[in-house]
């Protein structure tokens, strides 16, 4: 259902870390990070996040990612990082095809799993200067084995886990790596394509719009969410309540009783499987009932396929190519006309 990775409460002794850092500690492997531009800020830097603050002394070379989608961010100023962590797709380097073209011809990164918490072990033998989880859960727990190993940048402390925006993801990698003003740059290009799109649809002003997902139920993505912003960034509003059904979360499950909620001018489902839970959303009674389904205003998305895959990434390289994608489908659903097919998006 693409709902973020909560399952990271494995911890590993200091004892056995500081070991296994002392073994690794005498190899002289070369860094496995590539740029294609060189870090133009001064070191140190610090950065404030959930846990405290993190200072970083040099340029960060061999860079760890622990959160789900940091790779977009490195990628987007020429970094490259020596490991990524698995949230789905199975990609090789977890680098999906709209960031090939800024790995260029580097080495894909190693790929980490967190199916049964972070493999801390691997992380410290990979001998990183810098761990990044920005998009993520960390727990204090987790955060504390990691900052044993390097410099670790945990999510920031004023937002809901896994809920942290791409311009201040992209932003905060940028000083980690020391090109602030490069990430500055990417941020604005990307808001500058998003406000075209923007400008070019004055339908989507004023319409609600929603993001949900078939998970145990009817799942919706909240106002603290990428997802979730990058339809008011486009200019759509939010159901009125939703935040008071997430809460402190970045979605959480509809209750039978607030399908009404689902009733917005443009829905965006992300399913498993387009032909079955499209199926299946549609011959539920109580969303027949619904304008968004009577009049077409509905759009399913699958997860693997790339546009499901991009609108669950959010990032500075997935948005321009979902841009691409996805907003005839909106412009199609927002009219409200059921003879304005809705064609799926891949």
């Amino acid at each position: 259902m693409r709902l973020p990775s909560i399952r990271r409460t494995a911890t590993v002794a200091a004892t056995g870390l500081l070991l296994l850092l002392a073994a690794c500690g005498g190899e002289s492997e070369a860094p496995a990070t590539s740029s294609s531009a060189t870090a133009s800020d001064a070191f140190p830097v610090s950065i404030e996040h959930k846990f405290g603050t993190t200072t970083i002394a040099a340029e960060p070379k061999r860079i760890v990612v622990v959160g789900l989608v940091e790779q977009d961010a490195l990628l987007s100023l020429g970094v490259v990082p020596v490991a990524t962590t698995e949230w789905f797709g199975k990609k090789p380097g977890a680098v999906w095809p709209w960031a090939e073209a800024a790995l260029g011809g580097a080495a894909k990164p190693q790929v980490l799993t967190d199916a049964d918490g972070i493999q801390f072990e691997k992380v410290a033998a990979l001998r990183p200067d810098l761990i990044l989880g920005l998009y993520s859960g960390l727990t204090s727990e987790t955060y504390a084995t990691l900052a044993k190993i390097a410099p670790t940048v945990a999510q920031p402390k004023d937002t809901v886990d896994y809920g942290v925006s791409w311009q201040d993801l992209t932003r905060t990698v940028g000083t980690a790596v020391g090109r602030k003003a490069q990430a500055d740059k990417v941020v604005a290009d990307v808001e500058g394509k998003i406000a075209a799109v923007r400008t070019a649809n004055p339908s989507f002003a004023g319409a609600t719009g929603l993001m949900a997902t078939t998970y145990e139920g009817y799942w919706v993505y909240g106002p603290q969410d990428p997802r979730g912003r990058f339809l008011t960034d486009l200019g759509f509003t939010l159901p009125a309540g939703l935040a008071e059904v997430t809460g402190k979360e970045f979605g959480a499950n509809l209750s039978r009783e607030r399908t009404d909620m689902l009733d917005t001018n443009v829905l965006i489902w992300l399913v498993e499987k387009y032909d079955a839970d499209r199926a299946k959303v549609q011959s539920d009674p109580l969303y027949t009932k619904l304008k968004v389904k009577s009049e077409g205003r509905d759009i399913y998305l699958e997860n693997e396929e790339l546009v499901g895959a991009a609108t669950s990434f959010i990032t500075p390289l997935s948005l321009p190519f979902l841009l691409e994608k996805l907003v005839p489908q909106l412009v199609a659903a927002v009219d409200g006309n059921p003879a304005t097919a809705v064609q799926r998006a891949v």
